[in-house]
């Protein structure tokens, strides 16, 4: 009978190799438990990597999207919020020059012109508003407050009407200094006329807030209000009975004003809904196409639980043999 026998050293080099193999199993199995997929991606695919690279290609763009919605999203509440602010100022001091401007007490027009200062800083602020570092309402030149203070806008108006004593010709002339380029947009418009490129929040839609605090519905609010702020102005000597006259026009136009603002408001909403109808079909896709390549690139956490066992008992089991081949000698069997 013949009898086929390999050598020590050959033979610890046979059990050297199968256990590095059977390492080598057990970290490919370990990395599938832990992340719950295959390491060997290229034969779940065939070799052929197309449908998995465009799933990743459509989930890196939905992820891109996920960032862009989030951006507009903050720029347009703030927007809102804005809008908010600057309509309840209008609301405030439109109610309290119709209501100053009948009693015709010279301490009722300087409480209503106090007031109507206070609400212009308010509007002023709330149009150089900044959301992620960028201004809302200057248009493209985003790094820009659009509008100068209050101040600057009184002292500017205030030279327009010096020596007016009409109700007509006050109000003329701060409309012609409002919509003068050399006028209310020279002095006070810091921002750009080139409103804000559209923004995308998905591959097939874009929402645009195109509002600058150089829009006329905006101008023409701030005009009244200025005009109301400067009606006790000492240096320009208006009579109460001037003040009562020009308190219950402006009043008017302002409650006016604020509609328009509630519209603009209303199409900010619009804008809100549109990013938020946008993000739920990005997310819904995104899952959608996660589960699709998690199908392609999954591990099967009990089957490779159980491979996982199988292998460590096989570890074991050679650690075990190669143990009690390292202690068979001559000299052991003859004791």
């Amino acid at each position: 009978m013949t009898l086929n026998a390999i050598g020590d050293l050959a033979r610890g080099l046979t059990l050297r190799t199968r256990s590095t193999e059977i390492k080598s199993q057990i970290e490919t199995l370990s990395y599938e438990m832990s992340t719950g997929q295959v390491a060997e991606v290229s034969g779940r695919v065939g070799g052929d990597y197309s449908h998995l690279l465009d799933l990743d290609r459509k989930i890196a763009q939905l992820d891109a999207f996920s960032i862009a919605t989030s951006e507009a999203r903050l720029f347009s509440d703030a927007m809102q919020q804005s809008l908010s602010t600057f309509s309840d100022s209008l609301g405030e001091i439109s109610g309290s020059l119709l209501a100053f401007g009948t009693s015709n007490q010279a301490v009722t027009h300087a409480q209503a012109a106090d007031q109507a200062r206070n609400e212009l800083d308010s509007m002023i602020s709330a149009l150089n508003t900044r959301a992620g570092g960028r201004s809302l309402f200057a248009g493209t030149a985003t790094d820009a407050a659009p509008l100068e203070s209050a101040d600057t806008l009184l002292s500017a108006l205030r030279t327009q009407l010096a020596g007016l004593t009409t109700v007509t010709d006050i109000r003329q002339a701060a409309e012609t200094w409002f919509n003068d380029p050399a006028g209310f947009e020279a002095v006070m418009y810091r921002g750009s006329n080139t409103t804000l490129a559209p923004m995308q929040v998905s591959e097939t839609e874009r929402v645009e807030l195109p509002f600058t605090a150089n829009d006329p519905a905006m101008r023409d609010a701030l005009r009244d209000v200025a005009v109301a702020a400067l009606a006790s102005d000492p240096s320009l000597g208006w009579s109460p009975t001037l003040q009562t006259a020009l308190f219950t026009e402006l009043g008017v136009d302002l409650a006016n004003a604020k509609d328009d603002t509630t519209t603009m408001r209303a199409q900010v909403g619009a804008v809100e809904a549109r990013i938020e109808q946008a993000a739920t079909r990005n997310s819904a896709a995104k899952t959608s196409f996660e589960y699709a390549r998690n199908e392609i690139v999954a591990a099967d956490p009990y089957e490779t639980a159980a491979k996982l066992q199988t292998v460590q008992f096989q570890l074991e089991s050679l650690y075990s043999v190669t143990v009690r081949n390292s202690n068979l000698s001559l000299v052991n069997f003859l004791r």
